[in-house]
C-alpha cells in the first residue's frame, strides 16, 4: 500500500492534539547536508506540526511538504506562507566554489528568505554561520564569550560572506518589526563536510606556525543539528554558539591523531600558502591558516541554560574526522590523488608544494611578470 501524499498526511497531522501545539518550521537546503538532517529530524518531532522544505531539488524525506526553488527566487514568500518559523541553511561554502558565485548566493539569498519571510508573516527565521566570525587572533579568551566582537575579516573561504550574513540578521528586525532572527555559530564543523579545517587532518604532517597557540574545538553535525532544533522550537533564542565542552591543545590533537608536526616560520607558513593560493595550486586563501593558529574557542552557555548538552566530546568528534578522512591525503590544501601522495611522500609532500611555489616566483620574475 503506498503512503499518502505529503499534502493528506499533513492534513492528518494538524488534526492531532501534539501536532496543533507545534509550529510550522520551512527548511532551505533541505536536500543535502544540515538541511536534510534537521528536515528528518523535524519530520519525526513530535513537537512539529508540519515541516516545509525548500531547494533546488526534492530530498528524500517523505514526510515534508516539498517546493522546489531557488531561495533567491522572490517566489519562495508565498512557498512560507503559513510557516511559523524558517531555518535558512541554503549556503554555499565549497572551497572549490567561484568565490564571486559564492558570495552571491549566500548574501542575496539570505536578504530573499529575511524579506520573504517578513512578508509571509513568519515569526522567526533561524541563520548559521559559524564561530569563525568571531575571528581567530592571538589575544582571543579562551573561552570567548558569545557576546564577543565578531573580529574576523573576510580573508579566509566563505567568513566574509558570513560576516555580512550577521549584519544582515541584525538589521532585519529594525527593516521587518515583528521578524526575530537567531543566529547559531557552530565551532569546527564535522561530519560530512569538506572544509580547510577538516581538510587540515588529511595532511601527512600537521602544519604548525611557531610561535603560534592553536586550540581546538569541535561542533559534530548531529549536535548542530539537535542545537538547530532547539533554536525552531524557540526553546534558544538571539545570538548562540554550539559546540563540544571545552577544548584540545595542539599536542593533544597530535598525541589523540598520531600524526606528527611539521613546524615552520610564519613568515615562510604565510607567504607560501598565500602563493599557492593565487597561481591556483590550493583552494584555500592565506587567512584560513589563522584558525590553525591563533584560538577562537567558544562558549556554548546559552544553550547549556536552554537546557542543551553536546552528545559528542572534542576526543570523539577529532576521532569521528581521523575515521572520516582516512585514506585521503591533503597538503596546504590541495587534495592529492594516490599516485600524487605516494611519490612526494609524507612531509616531503609539504616542502614540495613550498618549493613549487618558490620556483613559480622565479620562473614569472624571469619572464617579468
Amino acid at each position: 500500500m503506498s503512503s499518502p501524499d505529503p499534502q493528506v498526511r499533513a492534513a492528518r497531522n494538524r488534526s492531532t492534539p501534539s501536532a496543533a501545539r507545534g509550529p510550522v518550521v520551512a527548511v532551505t537546503g533541505a536536500a543535502s547536508g544540515v538541511g536534510a538532517l534537521l528536515t528528518r529530524r523535524l519530520a519525526a518531532s513530535e513537537e512539529i506540526k508540519q515541516v516545509v522544505a525548500i531547494d533546488e531539488r526534492r530530498g528524500e524525506v517523505s514526510e515534508a511538504l516539498w517546493h522546489v526553488l531557488d531561495v533567491r527566487d522572490p517566489a519562495i514568500a508565498e512557498k512560507l506562507r503559513g510557516a511559523d518559523v524558517v531555518v535558512h541553511l541554503a549556503l554555499d561554502l565549497d572551497l572549490e566554489t567561484d568565490p564571486a558565485a559564492r558570495t552571491a548566493y549566500n548574501v542575496r539569498g539570505t536578504q530573499t528568505v529575511l524579506t520573504a519571510a517578513a512578508a509571509a508573516g513568519v515569526r522567526r527565521v533561524v541563520l548559521c554561520t559559524s564561530a569563525m566570525v568571531y575571528g581567530a587572533l592571538p589575544d582571543n579568551d579562551i573561552p570567548l564569550s558569545e557576546d564577543a566582537e565578531l573580529r574576523a575579516t573576510a580573508e579566509a573561504t566563505g567568513v566574509g560572506d558570513l560576516l555580512e550574513i550577521e549584519r544582515l540578521a541584525r538589521r532585519a528586525p529594525r527593516a521587518h518589526p515583528g521578524l526575530n532572527v537567531t543566529v547559531v555559530r557552530p565551532a569546527t564543523l564535522v561530519g560530512g563536510t569538506d572544509t580547510a579545517l577538516t581538510r587540515y587532518f588529511e595532511s601527512p604532517r600537521l602544519l604548525v606556525v611557531a610561535g603560534s597557540r592553536p586550540a581546538w574545538q569541535f561542533c559534530h553535525v548531529e549536535d548542530l543539528v539537535s542545537a538547530l532544533e532547539y533554536a525552531a522550537l524557540e526553546k534558544a533564542d538571539g545570538e548562540f554558539a554550539v559546540g563540544c565542552d571545552g577544548w584540545l591543545e595542539q599536542e593533544e590533537v597530535e598525541e589523540l591523531s598520531g600524526i606528527r608536526r611539521m613546524e615552520l616560520p610564519s613568515a615562510v607558513a604565510l607567504g607560501a600558502a598565500a602563493r599557492l593560493h593565487r597561481i591556483g595550486l590550493t583552494p584555500s586563501p592565506a587567512g584560513d591558516l589563522a584558525y590553525t593558529m591563533h584560538p577562537w574557542v567558544v562558549s556554548v552557555g546559552r544553550l547549556h541554560d536552554a537546557g542543551w548538552r553536546p552528545a559528542w566530546t572534542n576526543e570523539e568528534v577529532l576521532a569521528a574526522l581521523l575515521e572520516e578522512v582516512a585514506g585521503r591525503r591533503t597538503v596546504a590544501g590541495r587534495r592529492l590523488g594516490r599516485k600524487d601522495a605516494t611519490a612526494a611522500g609524507a612531509a616531503g609532500a609539504t616542502v614540495a608544494l613550498l618549493g613549487t611555489a618558490a620556483l613559480v616566483r622565479r620562473a614569472r620574475r624571469r619572464r617579468g611578470l
